[in-house]
């Protein structure tokens, strides 16, 4: 075989992948522009939390906090300084509990109960990344869910999921 038929046959080997390529492309474009809107993360607000009374520090309490967090996330323990600072700043914060799906870190949370080993809650609560927020009112069920990616979105679920007296709902999701 010869110089010129092996560059032909590259040359229509790539044509091929390409258009296998740009096949892939239009289907996924298809797709999203259909409508089809994967499921939201996290546990829809009105639904049950899984596992509730026994995460649950005060089960009496109007509201409460359940954090899932990662040891080794750089945002996490800044959004655990916020709910100090948050808990420290009100007469009667919500009870809190930070959830880890394997260890959690070494230093002192801070009147906030700790769980480790929690995988399969993460799983539970559909989280897909951490820090995630998770409000559950005293009846076991799901007020508010969204990530919080910094400590300024941790303050502001807090104050969204307090005011109306209703669900608060995650951005993008119908009230």
């Amino acid at each position: 075989m010869g110089f010129e038929t092996t560059i032909l046959l590259l040359t229509w080997a790539a044509i091929a992948l390409l258009a296998f390529v740009v096949a892939g492309l239009v289907r996924r474009v298809h797709l999203l522009a259909s409508g089809d809107r994967p499921a939201d993360p996290g546990p829809a607000p009105g639904t049950p939390a899984p596992h509730f009374a026994r995460l649950a520090p005060d089960p009496a309490a109007e509201r409460t906090l359940l954090l899932f967090l990662d040891a080794d996330c750089g945002v996490c323990p800044q959004v655990l300084a916020e709910l100090r600072a948050i808990r420290a700043g009100q007469d009667r914060p919500p009870p809190a509990a930070a959830l880890y799906a394997g260890r959690a870190p070494e230093e002192p949370a801070g009147h906030v109960t700790v769980h480790a080993g929690e995988a399969g809650l993460f799983e539970d609560y559909r989280i897909p990344a951490v820090p995630f927020a998770v409000l559950v009112d005293r009846s076991g069920r799901v007020r508010a869910a969204r990530p919080v990616g910094s400590p300024g979105a941790l303050r502001d679920l807090l104050a969204d999921s307090s005011g109306s007296g209703r669900p608060a709902t995650a951005p993008g999701r119908p009230s």
